[in-house]
Formats: C-alpha cells, sequence, structure tokens
C-alpha cells in the first residue's frame, strides 16, 4: 500500500524551529519527487518546497526562502523539512505529496496539481 506519513508538527513559539517528516511506505522515494505543501485555516493550499529525484535539485517560494530545508534520508525513506525563524504566518496544516512525473521531470514544481499522493498532514501552529 503506497502511503505518505508527515509527522514532526506541534506548537511552537515564533523565532523557533521544526523539522517535519515525511515517511513513505510502499514505494521506494528514490524515484520520486517530494512536494511539501501547506494549508492555513481559511486559505488556498500553497506549495512551498520541492525535491527532484532526477537531478536532486530543491526549490522554495519565498515565504519559506533562507528559514526551510528539505533534505531526503534513503535509508529511512524519509523527506524531511526543516523551518526555522518561524513566524506565526507558518500556522497551517502541512503535507507532503509525490509528483506523478517524477521520472522525467527536470527540477521540481510547487504546482499541487502536478502531484498525486497525498499524507494527511501534520498541524503547526506559531504561538506565543
Amino acid at each position: 500500500q503506497v502511503q505518505l506519513v508527515e509527522s514532526g508538527g506541534g506548537l511552537v513559539q515564533p523565532g523557533g524551529s521544526l523539522r517535519l517528516s515525511c515517511a513513505a511506505s510502499g514505494f521506494n522515494l528514490d524515484y520520486y519527487a517530494i512536494g511539501w505543501f501547506r494549508q492555513a485555516p481559511g486559505k488556498e493550499r500553497e506549495g512551498i518546497s520541492c525535491f527532484s529525484s532526477t537531478d536532486g535539485t530543491t526549490h522554495y517560494v519565498d515565504s519559506v526562502k533562507g528559514r526551510a530545508t528539505i533534505s531526503k534520508d534513503n535509508a529511512k525513506n524519509t523527506v524531511y523539512l526543516q523551518i526555522n525563524s518561524l513566524k506565526p504566518e507558518d500556522t497551517a496544516v502541512y503535507y507532503c505529496a509525490t509528483d506523478r512525473l517524477s521520472l522525467v521531470r527536470v527540477g521540481c514544481t510547487v504546482d499541487g496539481q502536478a502531484y498525486e499522493s497525498w499524507g494527511r498532514g501534520t498541524q503547526v501552529i506559531v504561538s506565543s
């Protein structure tokens, strides 16, 4: 069974850090590009970062650039998203997903329409 499970969310004070995990089961992440998305209450889903399986490149949107790092542990079949200097506006449910064109896309995209398998998300609340 193909499954993605996010974890690592929680309540953190502004300025703090979190490392979110996206653990894959039922398939090998080596062959898939992974995107991280978030959805804040009352807002549309936003793609924030991605990791390419074809060339290892990464991408960050401006809202997290300089504060976020996406990485992959092949042995654990897990992708991580480290976010530092958290702000209240980072409060959201965070999701990971696999790109349906992972094996052919050069680079990666944060367009959610490109993604097929999604996890259920992990809640991040940034508040003092």
